[in-house]
């Protein structure tokens, strides 16, 4: 609150102080005129006396009712209150002194009931007409915009609709809160004029068209619920950022945006033990691989924001690659950034890397992970998951790094698909590799991230934007979601956690079907499923189940010290065998031997079902968390 904000707030309540005061004298002079049919005052010592004891005692109960709280511009029930509180205290003490020092003497009986009548027509009069004043000037000066309906009556609410009001473009016709203490309030203006229920009424009524959520910390079930009433009467709906988001100045019309599948999907933010992910990563050398793609670019971010000594950031994706290393660059100048344009699966290329830079924490996020393709091309997939996986987890080895983190997936549980199987042989050499390295050896299991490239939602986004169809593969598939950020802040808390040797498994929630998961999408775009946009269900595909497990059932998952990590019991398996299968698995690759490969997959994870039988089993369902329409 800086200087002359304050010196502007005193002085308006210096000067609304003066006004009451001289309010005083006048409701006094004119009482006295009424008694007496406005003839010449027979002896005005009478009132000079009770002006002189009015103007002291008046002027302490308007301090002590808290008459100088509200704002004229915005005098409401609350503040007449607050007048009634003041001029009846004070018109009582006043009273008692005159009694005790006059008796009352030549002080008519009307006149005590008639000043302070008086009186409260004078102090609320005055404030209701600026009020009415302040309120036409608007009205005149407001005849076009866009009428926005805003949604909340809080802290968030008040300032959206004051920033709207200096703003030509905008005209808020009204609130909407569900909180009762609050109907027929009034900010700025602007009254509250029902609940969230009644949008579609209020917006028709008064010709809304735009509802902006004015409430930093809705919840999703609010966003859900508002986003849907929008897309149904076709109108126009954004909000305000997040309360990190804001800035310094508050809430003003440039920060609206529009919603976003976060905002529908996303859950309660992530606490991390910010100590514990400083103190493996700060000053520390740290690799990144994958560092082009969705979760690699989000662990080059938050690995930086820890001050490392040097961030090694490595892809085979060029263009990526120079994305990513442009950003941190200028986000981070601080930070020694090494920029490797290379690929897991060549061993000289990564034994330079660990020989040259020294890595003392890795974050393994290379992978082939989109499972059609992989199950086009199962030779690629193994040779990039499994045979580029161990690569970099042999050099962590070789060169004793501190910790080597694996990022894994949630379809690495009795996988149906090449992909799925490839990331749980991963999982299983990092495991068995930790018993015999003094590197920590940790995996992080997770299911899908909001927005990664290659997944449903940049496809569903780029459907709308063509007039659909959307495609969904099948009415009840169901994947679990989280936010990238989210994902990645407990890919670091894993790393600080861990011993080596475990499976961390992220709480993903409530599955969601993707059928919903559309028709938010659409709702987002101001659309209105089967409506505006179509929606085409296409048949599973190749490798693909109706839902995804986060952990095996005889993986014995537990808790840990963390509300939103889980730990599920290694698999331990002969570790020269381990080795004899994966030669022969490269071996299988390498020659393109499919049969041959698919045979040694099945032998390292006896549950991987193998090509297009995964649809003729399916275990049972589980409880799958339904965002209603």
């Amino acid at each position: 609150m800086n200087s002359r904000f304050i010196r502007h707030k005193l002085l308006n309540r210096f000067t609304a102080f003066t006004h009451d005061l001289l309010a005083i004298p006048i409701a006094l002079l004119a009482a006295f005129y009424f008694r007496y049919n406005f003839e010449q005052l027979p002896d005005i010592n009478p009132v000079l006396i009770f002006v002189l004891l009015a103007l002291p005692v008046q002027g302490l109960m308007y301090w002590l009712s808290g008459l100088y709280r509200g704002i004229w511009r915005f005098a409401s029930m609350q503040d007449l209150f607050r007048i009634t509180k003041a001029v009846v205290g004070g018109t009582l003490l006043v009273t008692l002194l005159l009694f005790l020092f006059t008796r009352l003497e030549a002080i008519p009986r009307s006149v005590i009931l008639l000043y302070p009548l008086l009186l409260f027509g004078i102090l609320s009069g005055s404030r209701l007409a600026y009020r009415w004043f302040k309120d036409r000037q608007i009205l005149f000066a407001r005849q076009g915009g866009k009428k926005v309906l805003v949604v909340g009556a809080g802290q968030g609410g008040e300032l959206l609709v004051r920033d709207l009001l200096r703003h030509q473009d905008y005209q808020p016709i009204a609130i909407v809160d569900d909180d009762l203490g609050k109907q027929g309030r009034e900010l700025h203006g602007v009254r509250v004029l029902g609940q969230i229920a009644d949008i579609a009424e209020l917006a028709e009524v008064h010709e809304a068209e735009l509802v902006v959520i004015a409430i930093p910390t809705a919840s999703q079930k609010l966003f859900r619920e508002v986003a849907a009433t929008c897309a149904d009467i076709g109108i126009e709906c954004r909000t305000l950022p997040a309360l990190s988001d804001l800035n310094d100045h508050g809430v003003a019309v440039s920060q609206l945006r529009n919603l976003t599948l976060e905002d529908l999907l996303g859950r309660e933010q992530v606490e991390l033990d910010e100590e514990s992910i400083s103190d493996y990563l700060k000053h520390k050398n740290v690799l990144v691989t994958g560092a082009g793609g969705s979760i690699g670019s989000e662990l080059c971010r938050q690995v930086a924001q820890q001050n490392p000594a040097k961030l090694i950031i490595l892809d085979h994706g060029e263009f990526n690659l120079y994305n990513i290393d442009h950003e941190i660059r200028n986000h981070f100048p601080e930070i020694e950034i090494i920029t490797v344009l290379g690929d897991v699966k060549n061993y000289d290329r990564v034994d330079w890397v660990f020989k040259k830079f020294h890595p003392q924490v890795i974050f393994h996020a290379a992978a082939y992970k989109h499972v059609p393709m992989i199950e086009l091309n199962p030779a690629e997939g193994v040779v990039n998951n499994i045979i580029g996986s161990r690569t970099v987890a042999d050099a962590a080895d070789r060169y004793n790094a501190d910790a080597f983190v694996f990022v894994s997936t949630d379809k690495a549980v009795n996988p149906a698909n090449v992909m799925g199987t490839s990331k749980r042989i991963a999982e299983i050499y990092c495991q068995n590799l930790a018993e015999k390295s003094h590197t920590r050896f940790i995996t992080t299991r997770f299911g899908n991230v909001l927005g990664s490239a290659g997944s449903v939602v940049p496809l569903f986004e780029k459907q709308i934007l063509q007039g659909g169809p959307v495609t969904v593969t099948h009415k009840d598939i169901s994947r679990y979601f989280m936010t990238i950020p989210e994902a990645v802040s407990l890919i670091l808390q894993a790393g600080a956690m861990g011993e080596g040797g475990e499976i961390f498994v992220l709480d993903m929630g409530e599955p969601v079907r993707i059928k919903h998961l559309a028709e938010q999408m659409i709702r987002i775009a101001g659309l209105i499923p089967e409506k505006d946009i179509k929606i085409v269900y296409t048949g599973l595909r190749p490798g693909e189940k109706l839902y995804e497990e986060i952990f095996h059932e005889r993986e014995n998952l537990r808790g840990t010290n963390h509300p939103k990590l889980l730990l599920a019991g290694s698999r331990q398996v002969n570790w020269n065998w381990l080795n004899d299968e994966l030669k022969a698995l490269a071996s299988a690759a390498t020659s393109r031997n499919v049969p041959h490969l698919i045979e040694h997959l099945r032998k390292i994870v006896p549950e991987y079902e193998g090509p297009h039988e995964s649809d003729k089993k399916q275990s049972v369902e589980p409880k799958i968390k339904v965002i209603k329409s």
